[in-house]
């Protein structure tokens, strides 16, 4: 089995609870949503080459052809993980999911903890993948970000998750209305009020800017009426300059 892949590197988490933790991300071509804010090119057949970090070689870095090969990324992420302690494997994209099953293989191979950023949208391909999984870190993609309506979606990605640490995100954009702050919080407390929700005021991309802090505190407020955790964590990763 082989899969298109776009990159393959060691840094630190940039979003949610587990920001700061050392990873080794896995990153995938392909997404099933067009949001406003995307900040990954990852269209489909865009890479013929992986970028691989290597960490114990002369060579920071190698590009391995695509497509590559199960055994091929399963040995890439052991040389990171062996090269220094690492909290987890991110799968990460794009859209991980869309690579379920080349995600399964790789996971049987190793021997970590398997973190899984995804848009929370493809519930059938989660249960390929859930047992190999240990951390989800759900997006949550309201309609003025993603451009139709993904609750319903998003509410059974959610249930299923549930089963593991999962937290949802949400990348607050000022085009995002006091409803879909509410259908957010309504689709946590549905599945499991204690479910922590990461308010990630969006890096201005496409047009889209975050909303002042005045109202993104009014956010959180109107969301802890009804979660228990609710947290407000910028991207990282932005400010510190790393991938």
């Amino acid at each position: 089995m082989t899969d298109h892949l776009i990159e393959i590197f060691s840094s630190a988490q940039g979003e949610g609870p587990y920001i700061g933790c050392r990873q080794v991300f896995v990153r995938f071509e392909g997404c099933n949503l067009k949001c406003r804010y995307c900040d990954t090119e990852h269209a489909i057949g865009s890479h013929p080459f992986c970028t691989v970090e290597t960490l114990c070689s002369e060579e920071p870095e190698v590009s391995a052809p695509n497509p590559v090969s199960v055994a091929g990324a399963a040995g890439y992420i052991r040389r990171l993980l062996d090269a220094a302690p690492h909290h987890s494997v991110s799968f990460t994209g794009g859209e991980p999911l869309l690579h379920a099953d080349f995600i399964a293989a790789v996971a049987e191979r190793i021997s970590a903890r398997f973190f899984l950023e995804t848009n929370g949208t493809l519930v059938d391909e989660l249960k390929k993948v859930i047992p190999y999984v240990d951390i989800v870190s759900m997006d949550v993609k309201p309609p003025s970000a993603a451009g139709e309506s993904l609750w319903d979606r998003h509410r059974e990605f959610l249930a299923t998750a549930a089963e593991k640490d999962v937290y949802v995100k949400l990348v607050v954009t000022a085009d995002l209305t006091a409803e879909e702050m509410s259908d957010t919080c309504r689709l946590i407390a549905d599945v499991r009020e204690d479910i922590p929700l990461i308010l990630q005021p969006v890096t201005p991309k496409g047009g889209c800017v975050p909303p002042k802090a005045e109202a993104l505190l009014r956010m959180q407020e109107q969301a802890l009426c009804v979660l228990r955790d609710v947290r407000l964590i910028p991207q990282a990763h932005n400010m510190m300059g790393i991938r």
